[in-house]
């Protein structure tokens, strides 16, 4: 495999969801920006984001009250002046948005007008602004447009990040001045410099054998960042979103939690609703309780699924409110109108992620940060629905501001970056290794560092892991890097981190529960941190300075 073309640009995004897109626009005011995508444009979590974005728009809503939904959600692991900060700037990057072409949904004459406002687990009133239920795709779109028509982003599809360059691992300063990447379809890995590079590349969901998310999210940019030295924290914190279609043929659809906020209830498959069993709040208690509900029933009683059942509310506006999921289900000969969905939970959101500031900085200088590969301190052990859209758009603004005002003080100058060396590598005919590598990886992951967790199950997924792990070093080694070999070694190193997290944490608390460890004890109030060759550690107070 030869080395590729070098490439140099002012700001350098890995990634293309909402948080990579709105940065690169952002930036674009100070100069040029290369957008690298694995696939392409628009394969991210965020375009199939359905529920919306949590903002302080109506009139009956303030600031204090989301931050204190935020704060109870994250179960006591929240850095209140990040969520104070998300919140507060939240509502102004909504109606950008709206100045860029978003057309939220907007209650009609009848109903009052202004927009149409949604509720979801652990919200205390109506703040979820929506296009439907297609909220994601909707802005995504916008956004994509935004960013063909500037001159000064420049979008490379089909190329996935590798290793994030760092000079002191060559003679240099500890610092990121870019990546190499592989192009996908060539196979030739090009050499991508820039002053300031953002780590835009969404969730972790493949980790898991049941998920929502979409294929690309397999942990790239947290995998990179660990690699190359940034701190990384709060990795045992892993959102199980509760309802996801169960049917053979489909693939990660999710059943958004809007459902719930409009009036569906779960129920067993004898009709009976189970939820107040479990929280007070019932059918719109916080994701991690209702996930662990719908898990204990589903051992409790021995079937494969649960329902979710809205059948009960007007069929118009059913199909109005909800037209994605109406006609998704429809196809697979589920009438959300007339009968229950049939769902199970499934990986969603990970919590945790590179450590960052309130400005989107990692600890590795030049080198920022943004989205579901973070852990910003907004969600704490556990994150309030649609809470995550909003992350994204608050602090791509603010990590792009960050990153303007340092470009003089980050440009490159005469940095040396050697191009990329395959050293004795060979072509494989033996891709069948990272095949079962992947699939045993995903399959204990889920049945041992699942929705609930113990001791045994934990030690067992330990000892499997690092015998898997020798295999992939070997191999990554001995063979040219392919887009498969790149995301198995990515998602073995999130894999291990989220497993030596969730042994370290002796305790219960909001998306990590062990049974062996039922209680929360004031004593484990801090982040688990890690960085690469050193063991876990619990950072207290919650988020020194960086």
């Amino acid at each position: 495999m030869a080395a590729g073309t070098t490439h140099s640009s002012k700001f350098l995004v890995i990634g293309s969801g909402i948080a990579g897109l709105s940065f690169a626009l952002e930036a674009s005011r100070e100069g040029p920006v290369t957008v690298l995508t694995k696939r392409g444009i628009g394969d991210s979590a965020s375009a199939v984001a359905q529920g919306g974005i949590a903002a302080v728009l109506g009139e009956r809503d303030s600031v204090e009250s989301h931050v204190q939904d935020t704060l109870k959600a994250g179960a006591g692991l929240c850095r209140e002046d990040i969520v104070r900060v998300t919140v507060t700037e939240g509502p102004e990057r909504v109606r950008e948005l709206e100045r860029l072409g978003v057309v939220f949904s907007h209650r009609n004459e009848e109903e009052g007008g202004g927009l149409d406002l949604g509720r979801e687990g652990g919200h205390s009133t109506r703040r979820i602004a929506h296009v439907a239920d297609t909220t994601g795709r909707s802005v995504m779109d916008v956004l994509m447009a935004r960013v063909r028509e500037n001159p000064a982003i420049r979008v490379v599809d089909g190329t996935m990040g590798i290793d994030l360059i760092v000079p002191s691992k060559f003679g240099g300063e500890e610092r990121c001045v870019g990546c190499y990447a592989l192009d996908v379809e060539t196979g030739l890995v090009h050499t991508y410099l820039a002053a300031s590079t953002l780590v835009a590349t969404g969730g972790a969901g493949k980790v898991y054998l049941y998920t929502s998310n979409p294929d690309v999210a397999s942990g790239d940019g947290v995998a990179m960042g660990y690699r190359a030295g940034a701190l990384v924290a709060n990795m045992e914190f892993f959102q199980f979103h509760p309802t996801c279609l169960y049917h053979p043929r489909a693939k990660s659809f999710l059943i958004s939690e809007a459902l719930r906020g409009e009036g569906a209830v779960l129920r067993t498959l004898d009709g009976k609703a189970f939820m107040e069993r479990y929280h007070e709040d019932r059918d719109l208690a916080p994701r991690d309780i209702v996930a662990r509900a719908i898990d204990s029933e589903l051992k409790r009683i021995g079937d494969d699924h649960v329902n979710l059942d809205i059948s009960g509310q007007d069929d118009a506006f059913v199909r109005r409110r909800f037209p994605f999921i109406y006609e998704q289900c429809l196809r697979f000969g589920v009438d959300i109108t007339r009968e229950p969905i049939p769902v199970v939970p499934a990986a969603h959101y990970h919590c945790g992620g590179l450590m960052t500031d309130e400005h989107g900085r990692t600890t590795l200088r030049g080198l920022w940060a943004v989205g579901e590969c973070t852990c910003s301190g907004l969600h704490g052990a556990n994150r309030l629905a649609s809470n995550s859209l909003l992350e994204g758009l608050v602090f791509s603004h603010r990590s792009a501001l960050n990153a303007m005002s340092m470009l003089d003080e980050l440009e490159m100058g005469a940095v040396s970056v050697p191009t990329w060396d395959p050293g004795s590598a060979t072509h494989s005919d033996e891709s069948v290794v990272v095949t079962q590598d992947w699939d045993e990886i995903r399959r204990f992951m889920w049945n041992y560092v699942g929705i609930v967790r113990t001791d045994q199950r934990l030690d067992r997924a330990r000892r499997r892991l690092r015998l898997v792990e020798e295999e992939i070093r070997e191999y990554y080694w001995n063979y040219h890097v392919t887009s498969d070999l790149l995301e198995l070694r990515n998602i073995a190193t999130i894999s291990g981190l989220i497993i030596e997290s969730a042994i370290f944490r002796r305790e219960s608390r909001g998306l990590h529960h062990n049974s062996d460890c039922p209680g929360t004890g004031e004593e484990w109030l801090g982040e688990t941190v890690m960085r690469y060759g050193m063991e876990p550690r619990l950072e207290r107070p919650i988020r020194a300075a960086l």
